[in-house]
Parts: structure tokens; C-alpha cells; sequence
């Protein structure tokens, strides 16, 4: 049976400064963003999308990842919390971040962005949607390393239950790595796959709702479930719950026939 190797959450540490393996995930997701995002400007130059765009749409989309991460954390999933700890609510490096949160936030800060150069909506989400699922990756492997968000009790015989020492001794599931390859690694592929060729306004969009939702739903399944605001999440978690309108409205935008 595998143990949790119960990494150092300090990747360095400079006198009284340190880097956190949480932080640097996030940097690799962003330096992602950028280098995916280069090529698919050169690949695709009808978009209207230059190098400057991507540095803004970075900084943009930064800002509504941090900002809606942590409200979404605060707002979904442990409200009680941090109403006793209001103090703790910035402290965004001890981690607690909520996909669906930085979502909202990321959507917010793109619609500015589209309204400041001109783009709409959807333009700007077409372009992004294949550039966040390998950003995904490295957050997931970022919450492995902190041995957060594990995953439920698992069969003592499958080959890769891990043990948890800082939750107990019971055999569970990796699941933020299960995580990885589905909201990560195979959305990517599968978005990098539909975008290749010209599809209608917000197809691409939809297809990312869509492809997350139903991983994340899949996904739940096997990781230890949050308290959540409704209560009864452990037998419909409350990332399935946040899943379910995004595959809905993805649908509603893959049918929808507007212009390439």
C-alpha cells in the first residue's frame, strides 16, 4: 500500500521568505498559459490576438482566479469557517481555493477585458477555454503535494490506495491525480482536439463546460467529499452540485448555431 509522501509545503526557503509548492503550481499554470497561448495566436491570427493581449489577459485572468477562488472557497464551502475567522479569509497561501469561485471570477474579469479591445464575450472564451486544463494539472498536483482534498476510503487491494497519515490510516484514493488526467490532462486534449478547426461562436466555450462538468462529476465520486453549505453532500458532493448548471448551459451553447 502506498504512503503519502508528505512533502514539505516549502519548495524554498530564503532566511525568513519562503515559496510555497501551492504558489509555484500556480506559476506553472500561468507560464502555460502564455507559451499555449503564443502558439495558438500564431496558429489562428484571424482571431485577432497578439502577444500584448495574452500578458493583459493574464493579469486579467490572475486576478478573477485569486479573487473568485478564495470567495468561492469562503461562499460554498466553508462559510461557517470563515465567518469565525474572518481574518483568515486573504490568506490565500495557506491554500483553499474553489474551481467553480475562480470560474465565476475569471468570467467577470474576461467580460472586462472583452469590453476594453473590443471582443465579445465569447470571443475572448473561445480563445482561452484550451489554455486553462493543463493550469488545472498543475493545481491538482499543487493539492496532492500539500496532501489536501484527499480522497474517500478505498479498496486495501487496489494497487494505488495511499494512505493519508494526516488523516488516518485507512487506504484511500489519490484522487487529486485522478483529478489531473481528467480535468487536466484530458480536457486538454479534448479542447485542443475541437478548437483546431473553425466552430460556431461559444462552441468551444460550451465544449469546456460540458468536458469539466462531467469530469468533476465523475471525479467527486472519489474524492472525500466537503461539508458544503446544503449540508448533505457527501451523496451528491458540492462540486457535483456546481458541475451540473455548467454541463447544462455547455449544451445550450454547442447547439447554438452562430457564426465561426
Amino acid at each position: 500500500m502506498l504512503i503519502h509522501p508528505q512533502f514539505d509545503p516549502v519548495a524554498i526557503a530564503i532566511g525568513p521568505l519562503s515559496v510555497r509548492w501551492y504558489g509555484l503550481m500556480y506559476l506553472v499554470g500561468f507560464i502555460l498559459f502564455i507559451v499555449l497561448g503564443r502558439q495558438r495566436a500564431r496558429r489562428f491570427p484571424e482571431r485577432g490576438f497578439t502577444p500584448e493581449n495574452l500578458d493583459d489577459l493574464l493579469f486579467y485572468g490572475v486576478l478573477g482566479v485569486i479573487l473568485g477562488g478564495r470567495l468561492g472557497q469562503v461562499i460554498f464551502y466553508e462559510p461557517g469557517y470563515y465567518l469565525q475567522h474572518p481574518s483568515e479569509i486573504l490568506a490565500v497561501w495557506k491554500g483553499g481555493m474553489s474551481f467553480h469561485g475562480g470560474f465565476l471570477g475569471v468570467l467577470v474579469a474576461m467580460g472586462l477585458y472583452g469590453r476594453k479591445i473590443g471582443k465579445t464575450f465569447f470571443e475572448v472564451t473561445d480563445f482561452i477555454a484550451p489554455l486553462v486544463p493543463l493550469g488545472l494539472t498543475a493545481g491538482r498536483i499543487g493539492n496532492f503535494i500539500n496532501g489536501e482534498l484527499w480522497g474517500r476510503v478505498a479498496d486495501p487491494a487496489l494497487p494505488w490506495a495511499m494512505v493519508f497519515p494526516q488523516v488516518d490510516a485507512q487506504p484511500r484514493h489519490p484522487s487529486q491525480l485522478y483529478q489531473a488526467g481528467l480535468e487536466g490532462l484530458c480536457l486538454f486534449v479534448l479542447l485542443w482536439w475541437y478548437s483546431a478547426q473553425p466552430r460556431p461562436r461559444a462552441a468551444v466555450s460550451g465544449m469546456f463546460l460540458i468536458g469539466y462538468g462531467v469530469f468533476r462529476f465523475i471525479a467527486e465520486y472519489f474524492r472525500e467529499p466537503d461539508a458544503g453549505i446544503f449540508g448533505f453532500s457527501y451523496t451528491v458532493s458540492m462540486g457535483q452540485w456546481l458541475s451540473l448548471p455548467m454541463v447544462a448551459i455547455g449544451l445550450v451553447l454547442l447547439t447554438r448555431r452562430g457564426k465561426p
